[in-house]
Formats: C-alpha cells, sequence, structure tokens
C-alpha cells in the first residue's frame, strides 16, 4: 500500500483573508517575529513573470501578503475590458501559490491604506515601478525597507491579450 505524505499545505480558501482578518494575522505574526512582506498588482492573466516575481519577493521575508486589487480598482487604471478575470478568481489562483501566504483584496486605485494598517516589514514592488512606490514612506517611516524586483522579460498580460486578439481575428 503506497502512503501519500504531505505536509498539510493550507488551503487556498485560508490564505484569502478580509483586510480586518489581515490586520489580526498581522499581529499575530509580528508577535511571533516574523518578518512580512507585501506586494501588490491586478494579477489578471497569470504568466511565468508573475510567478518568478512572486517567488522573489517571498524569499525577502517569512511570509508574503499579496494586495490585489478589486474588479474596480483594476478598471480605474487598466484598458477597457479589464480585468479579464474577476477579482474572486484571480484571488483563488494567487492563494493556490505555495509562495504566497495571504491574498487581501482592496477596492483603492493603489495600496497605501492597506499598508498603513499592515506596516510590513518589506514592501516589494516591481523596478518598473521605481518612479513610485506606493506606502513607501510609511514603511520607511516605521524602519521597514522597500526593495525592487527585477522584472522577467518578454512577458505581460497586455502582451498577452493583444496576441490573442490577433491570433483569433485571424481565424474569423
Amino acid at each position: 500500500m503506497n502512503k501519500t505524505v504531505t505536509n498539510n499545505p493550507r488551503s487556498p480558501e485560508s490564505k484569502m483573508l478580509s483586510r480586518d482578518a489581515m490586520v489580526l494575522e498581522r499581529k499575530r505574526l509580528k508577535g511571533a517575529g516574523r518578518v512580512l512582506v507585501f506586494t501588490n498588482g491586478a494579477f489578471d492573466l497569470f504568466h511565468p513573470g508573475h510567478i518568478q516575481y512572486l517567488d522573489w519577493a517571498r524569499r525577502q521575508g517569512d511570509d508574503l501578503c499579496v494586495g490585489l486589487n478589486s474588479d474596480r480598482s483594476v478598471k480605474s487604471y487598466k484598458d477597457d475590458g479589464r480585468p479579464v478575470n474577476p477579482q474572486a478568481d484571480r484571488a483563488r489562483v494567487l492563494a493556490a501559490l505555495e509562495c504566497v501566504d495571504y491574498v487581501v483584496i482592496f477596492d483603492e486605485p493603489e495600496p497605501a491604506k492597506l499598508i498603513e494598517l499592515l506596516i510590513p516589514d518589506v514592501l516589494v514592488k516591481g523596478a518598473d515601478w521605481a518612479h513610485y512606490v506606493s506606502g513607501r514612506e510609511t514603511v520607511e517611516k516605521h524602519g521597514g525597507r522597500v526593495v525592487l524586483a527585477k522584472m522577467a522579460e518578454g512577458y505581460s498580460t497586455s502582451a498577452i491579450i493583444k496576441k490573442i486578439l490577433n491570433v483569433y481575428a485571424k481565424g474569423k
């Protein structure tokens, strides 16, 4: 008889927290001396660049919280028709990743208010956002650090959408 050995992984649903629940979890993590890393984004059409970015972000501390732009938030700054996938689906995909410990959906255009509530130890943003990192002042004021992740070349959600549109336009 084969015996399956697991390390009892958390379910994706257990990683998807409300803002209030994450604030409580942050207090618990801080009390345990754990380093919380925070990043955010839309994470609409998932690609290898996202995986590389999130894996790298997770290695900057003990636990990774991803602030996920809500559908309303994404619509405020992306092209028409975005997001392609609704926030519940995007949150579930993120939460299924081993490198992601928590997912919190936020409705504002940027995560500054959520960052003020959580005060992460490390704030990660893609190097393409070096000109402006929302929450930088809060994190640095509390002794945390802001790190910029190198972007994986050749990957972009917009490029994937354009490719899909081109392929299917030719097929008609």
